[in-house]
């Protein structure tokens, strides 16, 4: 069974976790270089580090979201049983596709 939650990633997800290695690597390069003053290159490559950890912040939240609440946790298994002897699998009542095809007059 497939993952369907890739379909449903948001475009600034993927966008974040493009950006955050070379977020990574210019402040490392920063942090590196003799170009700048001391004190302001350890300034831009602290915010630039940052800002690399902002973007990957996403992918971590969900990561962890998925574990506690995923379908393979123990309180998704809880759920989906529960949905189960609920009887609300997510589907709609076949009463109503019925009645939906009478009132088109297919059957």
């Amino acid at each position: 069974m497939e993952d369907d939650r890739s379909d449903l990633t948001p475009q600034w997800i993927e966008a974040s976790a493009l950006a955050a290695p070379a977020l990574f690597g210019a402040a490392a390069g920063l942090l590196l270089s003799d170009l700048m003053h001391r004190n302001a290159r350890r300034g831009v490559g602290v915010g630039l580090g940052v800002l690399g950890i902002l973007a990957i912040l996403p992918f971590v939240v969900d990561g962890v979201a998925d574990l506690v609440t995923g379908p393979r946790s123990r309180y998704g298994v809880r759920r989906q049983i529960q949905r189960i002897r609920d009887g609300g699998d997510g589907l709609p009542d076949h009463d109503e596709v019925d009645e939906q095809l009478r009132e088109q007059g297919l059957i």
